[in-house]
């Protein structure tokens, strides 16, 4: 399945916050994204059509295990990605700003090779 880059926002945002409260909910969605609420609202319809995410009776979102791949996939991708830039020397801010662009994007034969080929770099 193919998604856009925002969907795959949205469900990294989920994992990550979901490492962090007991209950993820739209709120913490939109104080985390700074997106609008009714934003969130459409964007978490679509993940529960596409049958990524349920919301329970209290509102809590979670993740089905097809969601919960992608964003631990998204995730894995923007951390090595982003340790890779901060290892070459690129500011951490920057570094973690620039992964979320390419974490979408980047194959996943150069994603191994970058991960291979950071294992050789020693921190900057």
């Amino acid at each position: 399945m193919k998604l856009y880059e925002s969907a795959e926002d949205y469900l990294e945002t989920i994992l990550m916050l979901s490492e962090e409260l007991e209950q993820v909910r739209s709120i913490d969605i939109v104080n985390k994204l700074g997106f609008s609420k009714p934003s969130i609202s459409v964007a978490m319809k679509k993940l529960r059509e596409q049958g990524l995410i349920k919301v329970d009776g209290d509102g809590a979102i979670h993740l089905l295990p097809q969601g919960r791949e992608i964003a631990e996939r998204v995730y894995e991708r923007h951390t090595a990605i982003a340790e890779f830039l901060r290892r070459i020397g690129v500011d951490p801010e920057t570094a973690a700003q620039e992964a979320c662009k390419i974490e979408h994007d980047i194959s996943e034969d150069t994603f191994q090779k970058l991960i291979a080929h950071s294992d050789g770099i020693s921190e900057a």
